[in-house]
């Protein structure tokens, strides 16, 4: 029972640090820098909002 207690507990600890470097090294080379470059246009929105021209 002692065996089965410390494998749980090191599992427990290897998920914890596994789990820790993935967030940390999460996303790094794989997605291109945001660029603004185009103008900014609303295209073909509403000027006024959606809850008033409801009523």
């Amino acid at each position: 029972m002692e065996l089965l207690g410390i494998a749980l507990i090191i599992l427990i600890i290897v998920g914890l640090s596994a789990t820790v470097s993935v967030l940390r090294n999460d996303g790094r080379g794989h997605n291109p820098p945001i660029r603004s470059e185009d103008a900014w246009s609303a295209l073909d929105l509403p000027s006024t909002n959606y809850t008033l021209r409801m009523f």
